[in-house]
């Protein structure tokens, strides 16, 4: 048995060292061998303590509605110690907010941002224009070119109006390349082509001036062919005065394989002129879970963190979600799971503390 060591030194916050031996006091289930418990968490600090006190704008988690009826969640969810930044995770997509064309239900979100600014919370509004779940009259609906590039404008602009002012920032565009740089295909592209990002940029742009406008994407985490499509993207995008502010990367990533050059990465992208930010942080394992698989996962997240940190155009971070509760992997990944700072029931877990010792630079384990 061994135990875990928590030294943590955050501005003028001085943290007594805390030993916690694995399983003492520990009730939650055991791992599968049945021989050791589960580690846990020791920082007292909180993540968007962390965050701002290492000059970051906000650490943030996503949500969504139906979670909204959970008192221990919420009770997590709106301290602004652990959360000073959420964004909605399918209620202000398009198939929730225009089900019919012309026809708007921002009800959802609404009851998000009421949330938000309840707890004093930044928003990220997610997404504007994505290929996924669309309405089905848009993919449907066999426009033509011009009548597509109206429906993108008066979409982007009906839901980044409804919420002007509200929202630190926009996904403006989601999840819009193949793993080897080009552009996916889509209605949008199909009917368009490359053109409809750029409409939707400056339908975002002239309906909130404000909001930091964002082009989101997965796997472009580290130097790639696909990071290399946003590069190019993004560069052709500010050369023709498009407004773009912004890079987010996903960031769901797997225990034991993350990228080796993911602050690389983030330089070269703030290196555009846009700021960058991690948007759907989580990092799943395979089952069952061990304490060797959470140890590596803590690494892991530190890691991640420490990449942001290091990178002053890095501004801030969201998980999705912040418990395995809640987590969408379980449902799209067989046999993974386990990817959050807290488990299911609401235990934080060493991952906690990697993501603390990625804003402090601190060891806190030995």
């Amino acid at each position: 048995m061994f135990a875990y060591l928590s030294l943590l030194a955050l501005g003028q916050l001085a943290v007594t060292a805390v030993v916690v031996p694995i399983g003492h006091g520990d009730t939650r289930p055991q791992a599968s061998t049945g021989v050791r418990a589960l580690p846990i968490a020791t920082s007292p600090v909180g993540l968007s303590q962390a965050a701002k006190a290492a000059g970051k704008l906000y650490f943030g988690s996503a949500t969504d509605n139906y979670h909204l009826t959970d008192g221990p969640y919420i009770s997590i969810l709106s301290d602004q110690l652990q959360f000073n930044q959420i964004t909605p995770g399918n209620s202000m997509k398009w198939d929730a907010t225009e089900p019919r064309r012309g026809v708007f239900n921002f009800a959802g979100g609404d009851e998000i941002v009421a949330f938000a600014r309840k707890s004093n919370q930044l928003v990220r509004g997610h997404t504007c224009v994505w290929h996924s779940q669309l309405a089905p009259w848009v993919t449907q609906g066999n426009f033509d070119n011009s009548t597509l590039q109206q429906i993108v404008k008066d979409h982007t602009t009906a839901v980044v109006s409804h919420w002007k002012g509200q929202m630190y920032a926009w996904d403006v565009v989601n999840e819009i390349f193949n793993e080897d740089g080009t552009f996916r295909q889509s209605v949008f592209l199909d009917t368009i082509g490359p053109s409809y990002v750029e409409v939707a940029f400056r339908a975002a742009r002239e309906a909130d001036p404000s909001a930091k406008l964002y082009l989101n994407d997965y796997n472009i985490d580290g130097l790639g062919a696909k990071s290399t499509g946003v590069v190019n993207l993004v560069r052709s995008l500010k050369s023709s005065n498009v407004p773009i502010d912004g890079i987010g990367l996903q960031a769901h990533l797997i225990v034991g394989s993350l990228p080796p050059n993911i602050q690389e990465n983030l330089e070269q992208f703030t290196n555009l002129g846009v700021e960058v930010a991690i948007t759907e942080l989580d990092i799943r394992m395979t089952l069952p879970v061990t304490p060797e698989k959470l140890e590596q996962q803590r690494k892991d997240y530190a890691s991640v963190i420490g990449a942001c940190n290091a990178v002053k155009g890095c501004v801030g971070v969201t998980i999705w979600d912040f418990t395995d509760k809640y987590s969408w992997i379980p449902s799209v990944f067989a046999g993974e799971g386990v990817a959050l700072p807290w488990d299911e029931n609401l235990e934080r877990k060493p991952a906690y503390d990697g993501i603390i010792q990625g804003f402090t630079g601190q060891v806190l384990y030995k």
